[in-house]
């Protein structure tokens, strides 16, 4: 006779004792249910691991976050700035170009006044008149021999052949003559105060003739020969002057 085996079920009691009464209580608890436990912790535990992860991960983008969001911040912070800096440089930029157009058209008014300054002058001033002897009497080549003195109230040049003795004004043939020193002697009365001799040492051609009209730059003697003596003399009333002091630059 086979005899019937009983399988024995593992269990484990706990004991409560209370501290006041001394009274205690018995619970008994089967394996299944510890082993059931214990998973349960284990993955209240595992859960809780999860979430602590989580938060840490959390944390740790949240932090980045606003790392890149302080990196931004100060970047929009700094555009800011530059952003201010170059309207200040527009603005300072703009009022040196409106003073460098204002100085330049104070510097075209100026010149423009100064034109119109200088315009209005040469208008204003007197026309020569052609009468007056500011011409050289000769053309071309010639040498001073002497100048103007009290002694010598005229210029003494040496001429050279195919140069002209020219009138150095407008006026009229008053004389013409000579004498032991000079073979031609003419001269103009000019009709405002002055008049002007024209002496020939030597033979020469003569153009001008007695009471004819002449006109600055016109031939009164063709020279001849080399190295004649010219003098040529400016009387303005009546009184001898230097010709230098008469004769126009640009003579």
């Amino acid at each position: 006779m086979n005899s019937q085996r009983h399988k024995r079920r593992e269990s484990f009691s706990i004991l409560l004792i209370s501290n006041a009464d001394q009274s205690s209580r018995q619970f008994d608890v089967s394996l299944p249910l510890i082993r059931f436990l214990l998973c349960l912790l284990l993955l209240i535990l595992i859960a809780a691991g999860l979430s602590v992860y989580g938060f840490l991960s959390r944390q740790g983008v949240e932090s980045k976050l606003r790392s890149q969001l302080a990196e931004q911040e100060a970047m929009v912070q700094q555009l800011t700035t530059e952003k201010e800096s170059l309207e200040t440089e527009k603005t300072n930029l703009i009022a040196e170009n409106e003073s460098l157009r204002a100085e330049a058209e104070e510097a075209v008014a100026a010149m423009a006044e100064k034109e119109a300054a200088e315009q209005e002058a040469e208008e204003a001033e007197p026309e020569e008149d052609p009468a007056v002897p500011t011409r050289y009497p000769y053309s071309g080549a010639s040498v001073l021999l002497s100048s103007y003195t009290e002694e010598q109230p005229w210029l003494s040049l040496s001429t050279y052949t195919g140069g002209t003795v020219t009138a150095a004004g407008n006026g009229t043939v008053a004389v013409i003559s000579s004498d032991d020193t000079y073979r031609h002697i003419i001269e103009i009365e000019h009709g405002n105060g002055y008049r002007t001799r024209y002496l020939c040492q030597q033979d020469a051609d003569q153009s001008a003739e007695e009471g004819a009209q002449v006109q600055a730059g016109d031939t009164l003697l063709t020279i001849t020969t080399d190295e004649t003596q010219v003098d040529y003399q400016i009387i303005y009333q009546e009184a001898p002057v230097d010709p230098l002091s008469v004769i126009d630059a640009k003579g």
